[in-house]
């Protein structure tokens, strides 16, 4: 198919605003500031646009809401703070493609009324902001930001706001808090951004790859776009790839593709020949899958059909030598680590998960620590202020639904059954 999000990137200049423009990059912005708002948000809504960062909420629906706010200013943010382990597929588009975004960032703003924007990045990311602040500079200089972009009296400023390495401001609302300066802890929803968001006003947060569709969709129209990937899901998907694979990466493909596909078309099959014996399809915190559930299309209305998520569409592929106990206790001190700490159920449950599951590999387990384990994670379900403390309990619980023989040897055992613990192999690491 078409590249669109990572169109060009090929090129060793592509980050330069001359090279993007080359390539036809800025050509619809005009056309784009001359639509009335609601022009944009009903093309928007043909196009079937959904949000990229997880939840898969329709685009057009959320504009609307923040749009028909009388309240101002609004604000658009970007959320860059992609911090789920697994999960690096906005990095080429911050540092090979960033006036793509920036371009959609502008149209974007015009569509919901807000004069102001912020990047919020990860900060792990300085390469990024680097680029993206050069980028920024690049177009207010080009007159395509301002108090009076490209010349059409449209107000829009943007400015990157880099986050101090926490997980939990990649939640929309505790992005908000760290943006106003505040702790990045979550709030409590109802009232929802789009109508008390930073700084109380309206407020869309929408993520890297959400916003660089806006130019295609506005140039080629919703109808065209509609017409790639499926039609519950429409448009590209940007799918990153990890683990035990030969070839690992980033790859733009038709929202809907087949996991089986991506592992073994796309991605050239398990590394070494060995066996395949589970994916994670979507980032650590999505439900992981054993080998006899990867013919799954990878959208948002299929993957909770076989019992997963699409996420943030991050692809961690593990093979027979890797220890599951041991992936399952690395996500949860990954994530007790990463717990704000302002709910109890997260903040204690996340600790008590970790610890049994510490024991467990530690060949100290007890005979009750499996049952132990799913009831701490069901008393964390539905009572947390945002997903991540359910987040960690959805990882147990499918851990041990998949692979609960595993957990029994380990505690009858008192060791890993695959090998010992020096040498079980984990590939989830707390930097993407």
């Amino acid at each position: 198919m078409e590249k669109i999000l990572l169109k060009n990137i090929e090129n060793p200049n592509s980050a330069d605003i001359n090279e993007y423009k080359k390539a036809g990059g800025y050509g619809v912005l005009p056309k784009a500031i001359g639509l009335q708002p609601k022009a944009i948000i009903d093309e928007v809504k043909k196009s079937g646009l959904r949000g990229r960062g997880g939840a898969g909420f329709p685009v057009a629906m959320k504009w609307s809401f923040a749009s028909g706010d009388p309240k101002f200013p609004k604000y658009l943010l970007c959320n860059a703070d992609e911090g789920e382990p697994g999960t690096f597929k906005d990095r080429p588009i911050l540092e090979k493609n960033p006036h793509l975004l920036i371009e959609g960032m502008v149209i974007s703003g015009h569509a919901i009324g807000a004069e102001y924007g912020y990047i919020y990045l990860r900060g792990e990311y300085p390469v990024a902001k680097k680029i993206l602040n050069k980028a920024i500079a690049e177009a207010y200089d080009a007159g395509l930001l301002g108090d009076n972009v490209s010349g059409k009296g449209m107000k829009f400023h943007l400015a990157v706001h880099q986050g101090a390495g926490a997980y939990i401001c990649g939640e929309e609302t505790a992005l908000i808090e760290s943006i106003e300066g505040n702790r990045g802890q979550p709030r409590i929803k109802p009232p929802f951004p789009v109508n008390v968001g930073a700084f109380s006003m309206p407020t869309v947060v929408n993520n890297v790859e959400t916003i660089s569709n806006i130019p295609y969709i506005i140039e080629n129209g919703g109808d065209t776009y509609s017409k790639i990937g499926s039609p519950e899901c429409p448009g590209p998907k940007l799918y990153c790839v990890s683990g035990h694979i030969e070839k690992p990466g980033v790859y733009e493909l038709p929202m809907g593709t087949s996991l089986r596909e991506i592992i073994y078309t796309h991605c050239g099959g398990i590394k070494g020949n060995k066996k395949l014996k589970a994916v994670i399809p979507g980032g650590v915190t999505t439900p992981v899958l054993p080998p006899d559930k990867i013919d799954c299309l990878m959208d948002f209305v299929n993957m909770p059909k076989h019992g997963s998520m699409l996420g943030s569409g991050a692809v961690i592929v593990m093979d027979e030598s890797v220890c599951m106990v041991k992936v399952c206790l690395r996500i949860l001190k990954f994530l007790e680590h990463e717990s704000c700490g302002k709910c109890t159920p997260c903040r204690e449950g996340t600790g008590w998960l970790r610890g049994v599951l510490e024991r467990i590999e530690n060949g100290e387990g007890s005979k009750g620590d499996i049952d132990l384990i799913l009831s701490v994670s069901d008393n964390i379900m539905g009572k947390t202020f945002c997903p991540l403390g359910e987040g960690a309990a959805s990882v147990v619980q499918n851990f041990v639904k998949h692979f609960r023989p595993e957990f029994e040897e380990h505690i009858k055992d008192t060791g890993c059954r695959i090998h010992d613990k020096k040498h079980a192999s984990c590939i989830v690491h707390h930097e993407s």
